[in-house]
Parts: structure tokens; sequence; C-alpha cells
């Protein structure tokens, strides 16, 4: 009786040792953050993304999303995505560019001729390009894919419609040398601040003016400082990219990671539609609290641009021609 007992407390023992660590290797929840809000395109469509992965895994893995910056900016994300306390972050290009330099060709003004033509680039080989040069670089990154970031446009106090019209015009712009380039090349003089000031510096007339795209300039509430002129340059188109922790990664089976990348590539389209609804949503609402749109000849700043294109897109010089010839 006892050598029955053993025998079946041993066998009870390899069935537990042969079965236990496939449970565990198949059962994972990642963690996946953003700065922006919840509702916000890029959020909802991760969020989905993780919905679908749970599905087609029927609950062996599963996103939980932290949205609203609730586990740090994205400097602090980015260093807890490297290490693996965060499996899936929406990043924006600047943090990245300092290790894979060829995705700061996106920051320069004009790269992009229309919206349409940004798509068209960052859904073909050049955007899956410099996604794999992010996979393959140092960043501990797996770069899944490629974010609508808008389209970035003037709002003053004053109307704007060519270059002359910026003279002495003060802008907020993103804290970036090239940036203030930018806006000091269209006319006007750039000024770098952090983005919570600039309301409050739209209302004492520290600035005259700032740059965004329409759900930002709505859901900021800038356009109720008297900034109520929306000059529609879109001179900056700056996409995002959202990556996976290489640690992370490095836990997925083979056909995990090809769910992985092909709902990813879902959710880059989703975001798309998502960000398009957006736009017209904010914009309808702008227009009525007041808003002009005005829609302005953009050669002018497009050819006033040319100098900052030419000081730091030397070391980009076969990308941007190869940006240039890509059709819509």
């Amino acid at each position: 009786m006892n050598f029955r007992r053993t025998l079946l407390a041993a066998c009870a023992a390899v069935a537990a040792l042969q079965f236990a660590p496939i449970v565990q290797a198949q059962t994972m929840t990642i963690k996946a953050a953003d700065i922006h809000p919840a509702g916000y395109p890029n959020v909802v469509a991760v969020e989905n993304m993780g919905k679908k992965l749970e599905a087609a895994t029927k609950g062996r893995i599963k996103l939980q999303m932290f949205p609203g910056g609730v586990l740090g900016g994205e400097k602090e994300m980015i260093e807890q995505t490297q290490f693996g306390a965060i499996g899936l972050l929406r990043t924006s290009l600047g943090p990245v560019g300092t290790v894979v330099p060829e995705v700061n060709v996106f920051n320069m003004p004009f790269i992009f001729r229309d919206e349409a033509h940004m798509r068209a680039v960052i859904d073909g080989p050049i955007g899956n390009e410099l996604l794999e040069k992010i996979t393959n670089s140092p960043a501990k990154l797996v770069a899944l894919g490629w974010m609508d970031g808008g389209s970035r446009s003037l709002y003053t106090k004053k109307p704007v419609r060519t270059p002359a019209d910026l003279k002495g015009v003060k802008v907020r712009m993103m804290g970036n040398p090239m940036f203030v380039e930018t806006m000091n090349a269209m006319g006007g003089n750039g000024i770098s601040m952090g983005y919570g000031e600039v309301f409050s510096a739209l209302q004492t007339g520290v600035v005259d003016g700032a740059e965004n795209n329409p759900p930002s300039y709505f859901t900021s509430n800038h356009y109720s400082t008297g900034a109520k002129y929306y000059s529609q340059t879109n001179h900056l188109m700056i996409p995002e990219i959202f990556v996976m922790s290489k640690a992370t990664w490095g836990k997925l089976s083979a056909e995990d990671q090809a769910l992985v990348k092909k709902f990813a590539r879902e959710a880059q389209m989703e975001q798309r539609a998502l960000w398009d609804k957006s736009v017209a949503e904010n914009t309808a609402k702008l227009k009525a609290a007041g808003v002009e749109f005005i829609n302005v000849d953009t050669k002018p700043f497009y050819e006033a641009t040319a100098p900052v294109r030419a000081k730091y897109g030397a070391q980009f010089a076969d990308l941007m021609k190869r940006i240039e010839a890509v059709n819509k």
C-alpha cells in the first residue's frame, strides 16, 4: 500500500513538473503605457490591439493600459520599457533620435508635402526600414508601428497669411533648436517654452501665438486666450511610434510575435481613422467657438525654411530624396 501511494505521488509530481511550466510560459499580462489620456486615438488603438491579442490567444496574453502619463513622462517610460518594466509604449521620436539619428529626418519642416504623402512614407519601405533600424539598434526596443501625430499649424491673435504677417510675432515652439529656427525662418520670433506654460503665456502676452494640431489646440483651451486665427501652414508633420520592450518580446513564441506584428499593423491603421475623426470633430468645435481657419499658400513658408532643411538635413540627403520621390 505504501509503495502504491509513493508511486502515485511520484507520478503526480512528474505530471505537475511537465504541465506547470507550460501554463506559466503561456500566460502573460503586458503593461502598456502612454502620456495621452484615456479615449485619445493612440490609447484606444493600442487597447483594441490588446483585445485582439487576448481573443486570439484565448486569454493567454493580455494588455493592461496605463494612460495619462501615470507611469511617468516619455523619458522615464522609455527607460522603463528598455528594462522591461513596461511592455508596450507609444512614444514620440525625440528620445529615439539620439539612438537612431535617421528618424530625426521627420522633424524637419515641410519634409512631407501633405498628410497623404506622410502616410505613404511611413506605410511603405522607408517606414519599415526605420522601424527595423530601431529594432536592430542598442535601444532594447522592438519597433511595431507608426502613429499619426497630426499636422501642426499656427494659431495667433492676428491673421497670418504670409511670412511677412509673422514679423514681430512671438510664437511658442517645442524645445528643439530646429523648431525655433523653423519659426524664425518663417518670419516670426520662435520662443522655446514648455507646453504647460503656453496658456498663461498667451493670456499675459508673453507669446502672441503657438502651433499645434486642432485636437491639441482645442483641448488645451488655447483658443480662449484671443489666439483665434488658425493659419493652416502644416509646417510640421511628425509621426510617432509604438514599441515593445525587447525583454517582453523575447518571452513571446514565434507564433505570438507574428500575432503582435499583425495586430500592430492593424492598430497603425485604426489609430489613423480615429485621428481623422478627432481632427474633424475638434475643428468643428473650434469653428463653433469663433476660430477662423485660414487657408494659406504654403509655398512661401516652404521656401523660407529651405536653410533649415539644408542645415539639419545634410546628413539625411539621400533619405530626403527618397522621401520626396514617394508618391501618395
